[in-house]
This record gives structure tokens, sequence and C-alpha cells, in this order.
């Protein structure tokens, strides 16, 4: 079996043909991920115990003519900011680099349950701080494509593990656009559901209101697969939405002729790199399937950088503050009284970029700013919420950009923070406003760096997404045109 080029669909045709057992898929796979993370350092650690004591499961379902679930005996990985029990869940952080979780988050156990095989933890940024994957506490990842590059961030271990052939399919988290980014950037599908879509107890969180759990995969019926397999309500996350979830795999009929697709005038505007032309390239293309294209104004998108920042710096800032040296975090011995343990634990602990946006959040929930900055931000949220809103009155998606740019040399842009957070100008909208957005690959550049493309739909409308990026996967778009 080839491992490296496995996708979900192949892994059940295979187990179901008998050509290969689930054990030895895993066995396969986690040789093969050993040997080959040392190339890009996507994984942190491995799980081999779990990963095949869940293959067994699977062969003994299998053997005994039980439904093993839709996922049997798939090789998945899993970001290390989402908690899965008895596996140490570091957040890319010395500060946790010892956690071992008493629980596995709703996301986890639902993969599992469908007979998904987790072989371990991919690295991130630090607490998933950061657009490329530079910050985390245990080395940064290098993107398989392009091994002097970055892979994107904050999900980028992920992103790599999918894109190397390490893995079939993974999870990561998006805040800010941290599942398209790395998706565009490695040449991988990366999905971001409707906030409240897929649970986030066990999403070890960063900026709470934006924060969402969402799927890579090779193609787009993997990552549709993922995702309808983890979505729904989840008693245990307040804020996981009753809605129905679709089989969203059995939508996936190719037929998108007639839909209004929504090319918004602000994302294009100077867009005229290699990016933009695969970009362009691949609205041809939906053209040609018949879709009908129209320029669309999404005007508040200039105030959408400064906007998120504020908010989700805010939110770290307090969810940030619970890592004190008392509880579940490594404890600093260099002090002995309990202010100086809480400041010496953390000095030691969070890396740079932790503690500046610690500091920046703490600067706009303060007394005298709040309304200032932090009321004001939210107010602003709620217009670029109210764009959409509109715009999906006139189109069932909407295409754009997912970056500016391909993916950059690792430390062309690390002493540059202000440059580092306007890379995620196009995708951050996405998240504020709460709706579902993927990336797909549209081809490459001159350079053979991969570009994504962007779709992004209305309020629970995953369906026509899927079907739109499918119907572009079938019609040769992934390849694009170099």
């Amino acid at each position: 079996m080839s491992i490296q080029s496995l996708t979900i669909e192949q892994v059940q045709a295979g187990l179901a043909g008998r050509k290969f057992s689930a054990v030895e898929l895993a066995q396969s796979a986690l040789t093969f991920a050993q040997a080959e993370n040392p190339k890009t350092n996507a994984f942190l650690h491995f799980c081999p115990e779990r990963a095949l004591a869940t293959a067994e499961r699977v062969d003994k379902k299998l053997a005994a003519g039980e439904d093993a679930g839709p996922l049997a005996g798939v090789p998945i990985a899993v970001k290390d900011v989402i908690v899965t029990k008895g596996v140490r869940t570091t957040c890319g952080s010395r500060l946790l680099e010892h956690y071992i979780p008493p629980y596995d988050a709703t996301a986890v156990k639902r993969l599992e349950q469908a007979g998904a095989v987790i072989l371990g933890k991919t690295n991130c940024d630090e607490f998933a701080m950061g657009s490329s994957n530079e910050n985390s506490a245990f080395g940064p990842v290098r993107n398989p494509v392009a091994p002097d590059r970055v892979p994107g961030g904050s999900s980028g271990g992920s992103a790599a593990a999918v894109a190397q052939g390490t893995a079939v399919a993974a999870l990561g988290s998006d805040t800010g656009g941290s599942v398209r980014q790395p998706a565009s950037f490695c040449g991988v599908v990366g999905v971001t559901p409707t906030y409240g879509r897929v649970s986030r107890y066990g999403l070890v969180a960063f900026a709470s209101s934006l924060d969402h759990i969402g799927p890579f995969g090779r193609t787009v019926r993997d990552a549709a697969l993922m995702l309808e397999t983890m979505a729904g309500r989840d008693d245990c996350d307040s804020t996981s939405a009753f809605a129905p979830v679709s089989s969203y795999t059995a939508q996936l009929d190719g037929k998108v002729a007639g839909l209004k697709i929504g090319l918004p005038r602000e994302y294009f505007e100077g867009l005229a790199s290699e990016s933009g032309d695969r970009i362009h390239q691949a609205i041809a293309l939906l053209k040609k399937l018949g879709c009908e294209i129209r320029e669309i104004s999404l005007p508040t998108t200039k105030y959408a950088v400064p906007c998120y920042y504020v908010i989700a710096m805010a939110e770290a800032s307090s969810n940030l503050a619970r890592y004190d040296g008392v509880r579940y975090t490594t404890r600093s011995a260099t002090e002995e009284t309990l202010g100086g343990m809480y400041r010496a634990t953390r000095g030691e602990g969070f890396g740079a970029e932790c503690k500046r946006r610690i500091m920046l959040g703490i600067y706009v929930l303060s007394h005298g700013y709040y309304d200032a900055y932090y009321l004001k931000a939210q107010k602003v949220r709620a217009l670029i919420a109210d764009d959409f809103r509109k715009a999906f009155i006139e189109v069932d998606a909407i295409v754009a950009p997912v970056s500016p740019f391909p993916a950059f040399k690792i430390g062309e842009k690390v002493d540059d923070p202000l440059e580092m957070y306007l890379s995620d100008i196009y995708t951050i909208t996405g998240d504020l406003a709460g709706i579902p957005c993927m990336s797909v690959p549209c081809g490459k550049t001159s350079e053979g760096l991969p570009v994504g493309m962007q779709i992004l739909a209305k309020h629970f409308d995953e369906t026509t997404m899927f079907r739109l990026a499918d119907a572009f996967e079938k019609a040769g778009g992934f390849a694009g045109s170099n």
C-alpha cells in the first residue's frame, strides 16, 4: 500500500477488499510517519499503543460482520491544542510540556468512535498563536512541499502531515485562519465550519468566541466526511449548535450550474501576484461549470485586522491567565513566594508571541480602554457579520483568496509581527462572522508553491460550500495551471 497517497475512500475500499487489515495499515502508517517526521517536525509525539488498540477493535468488528464506522482504520493526526486522554497535550508550549489530559475532546471521541486511528499529536504555534508555525517551543514545522518554507500556522503541523502523507486526514483549530492558511500553503483541503457546528469541548482555548475545530484532508470528500462525523450538538459545550448535521458526502453530486458566486471587490484589489493569477483561473473554471459570477462588496473588510486582533488578544489574555504554575502547568522553582512563582513560571513558560498577545489583551481590557478598543471592536464585528448576511441574500457562496502570497521562507517575517498579522487579512473575516469557509488547492506558482482558493458560505450551509469545492476538484481545479 502507498501510505502517503491514500484517501479515506481508498482505506475503506482496501479494508473491504481484504487488501490489508486495520492493524497492518496502522503499523505501516506509524512506521512511515516516524521515519519521515524529522524532515518536517510535523508530529510532536506519537501514540502507537492507542493507535494499535483502536485498529484491533476495527478488525474485530469487521471480522464479526459489524459496522466498524465511516472512518474505520483511517490514520489521522490531531493538533496538539486538542486534548487526548492519556496522550501528552502541550499546545506547543513549555508550560504544558508534561501535561497528560484525563479526558478526550468531543471531536476526538467522535472520530475514534467512528473507527479513526489516532497516530499522534501535531506541532503548532504556541497556544495556536501564529501564522507560520515558527512560534512552537519545540521548533518550527517545515513545509513538505518546500522545506525552506513555512507550512502556515497555527495548524501547520496537521496540514504538513496530510501533505507529507504521514496522516490520511488531520484535525486543526482555526481562530483567524489557522486551518485555511496552512491548507493553502501545503496544498491540501482545510475546513473551518460554522461557529458552533463542532464542539469546542477539549479544545484548549485561545479566543473562545472565535475558536473552531476543523479537518484537513487530501480531497473534499475526505474533509466533508471528517466534518459530518464529528459535528453536532454536545451537552459539554453550551456554544455548540442544535442545528441538524447533513450528510455532506451524500450531496456531492457535482451539480453547481446556476450557483451565484460572489467575488468581494475588497479582496481582489491589488491582488496582482501569482497567487492572484491562480485564483482568477479557478474562477474561470467555476464559470465554465455554469456558475454565475457576481462582484460584491464587503465594505467593512478594511477594519477586520484591527478588529480581530483587539478581540482575539483580549480573550487570549483572559484564557491564558489560568496558566500560573499552581495546577497543571510546569512550575518554576526559582522563586519561593507565590507572586514570584507566578511571574517566574509565566516568564519562563510563555514564548515571545504569547507574551505579546497577553500584554496587548490586558491593555485593551484595562480601565479606560475597554470602551475605546474592545467594545468598539465588538461593534465592528457585528458590522462585518452584517456585510456577509447581506451578501448571502444575493449570492450562494463567496470565492476569495486565502493569502496574498504563497508560503514564505522560514525566518522571513518572524521579526515583523505586524506584517505577520496582515497575512491573515483574507481569512479573519470568516471567523469574525462565524460562517463556514474552506481552502481548496487551485494550482501552484512558477516555483511550485501551492495556492489555495477560499470558499465561504452562509451560516450552517456547509453543504453548498462542499458541493462547489467538490465540483471544482472533479473538474481538475486542484491541478490548476503553472
